[in-house]
């Protein structure tokens, strides 16, 4: 074919492709007002993994998996947009990690509102003024965020879904590299990052700030300066990317919540988080969690926090394969209740990204 043939048959598949969004658009309203009369949330994270599966299963090539995996995303995310004008609540500000992960879950056409805190993010969802939240909850570097778990004590709302996100940190500046002499960095990037710095800036002056795109912010007004964060914030400061990958462990990945208000059902490959607290005595811990072994349920985490209303009273947060509806999960946690002073579900959802 010639180049003007090759463009002609681009033209009739774009105008064909249109017409079959647009259709399948018209069914997406469909099952959202259906939803909306009875009451269902329209966002489902059981239906969209499944859309991803069966999309990628008719996919021969030449586009990756992933590239496709990033068009069904953004189809999704203008359709949501139109069966309602959806709200995310994330952990700001603007250009952070936390606010890449949330646009990789729910696509860039929904309405993102930036918040201060993780304890913001929390509210809103349970005011009903954003209908999600998105907030970091485990680092592979780093380790737990601490705030987050103990957000869940008092917090009625559920994990609906979950983002695993790989966190590429880059050195960003407008002044070339030998010339840099401060780097500004909010902690987790500090401590993700101090084996290159310590190797390749080890005479700058670090300055911690409270966020990413504070510290692109700084380094973008101050000459001779740089800042740590992700390619979205250098792209909104204006910064040149000087160095790409940067953080010391090459398998970085920061693990992020979604909340909402009601469980998603079963896939099949789910996982449940738990939060119990056990009565201050020997073996108490050890007996409660035996359940896991008798019904053969993989725990895939424990981390224990301080209650902060007695002194030495601990709660435990606990991730286990499963959906909190799967017949052994649900022995499991009858099981637990009877070592537990309480056992609390925070919620079941698909287990891989």
């Amino acid at each position: 074919m010639s180049l003007p043939e090759h463009r002609k048959a681009i033209d009739q598949l774009d105008a064909q492709i249109v017409k079959l969004l647009n259709e399948r658009t018209q069914h997406v309203l469909a099952i959202g007002e259906i939803k909306l009369a009875a009451g269902e949330e329209i966002y489902a994270p059981h239906r969209e993994r499944a859309v991803f599966e069966r999309v990628c299963g008719h996919n021969a090539g030449p586009m990756t998996n992933d590239q496709l995996r990033a068009i069904y995303r953004e189809i999704m995310s203008s359709a949501l947009a139109l069966e309602k004008t959806m709200s995310i609540a994330y952990l700001g500000p603007e250009a952070t990690f936390t606010h890449q992960a949330a646009i990789k879950r729910f696509g860039s056409s929904l309405k993102y509102a930036s918040q201060k805190t993780i304890a913001d993010v929390f509210t809103e969802v349970s005011k009903n003024r954003a209908d999600y939240g998105v907030v970091p909850v485990e680092n592979s570097t780093e380790g737990v965020v601490t705030h987050t778990l103990d957000m869940f004590v008092d917090s009625d709302l559920k994990i609906v879904s979950q983002i695993v996100l790989p966190v590429q940190q880059c050195l960003m500046s407008n002044s070339p590299r030998a010339k840099i002499k401060k780097l500004y960095s909010h902690p987790q990037s500090l401590a993700q990052c101090r084996g290159w710095i310590q190797n390749n800036l080890p005479r700058v002056e670090i300055v911690e700030t409270s966020s990413n795109a504070r510290s692109a912010e700084l380094a973008a007004q101050e000459k001779d300066s740089a800042a740590l964060g992700g390619i979205l914030t250098a792209e909104k400061y204006g910064l040149k990317v000087l160095e790409q990958d940067i953080q010391d462990n090459a398998t970085n990945v920061t693990r992020f919540l979604v909340l909402g208000r009601q469980c998603s059902p079963p896939t099949g490959n789910d996982r449940t988080s738990l939060m119990i607290s056990v009565a201050d005595k020997s073996g108490a811990l050890h007996s409660a969690i035996a359940a896991f072994r008798r019904f053969k349920i993989n725990m895939t985490k424990i981390e224990s926090r301080p209650s902060k209303r007695k002194a030495w009273e601990y709660f435990f947060f606990i991730d286990c394969a499963g959906h909190c509806q799967d017949a052994k999960v649900e022995k499991a946690i009858a099981e637990l209740g009877k070592h537990c002073n309480f056992v609390k579900i925070l919620g079941s959802y698909p287990y891989a990204e």
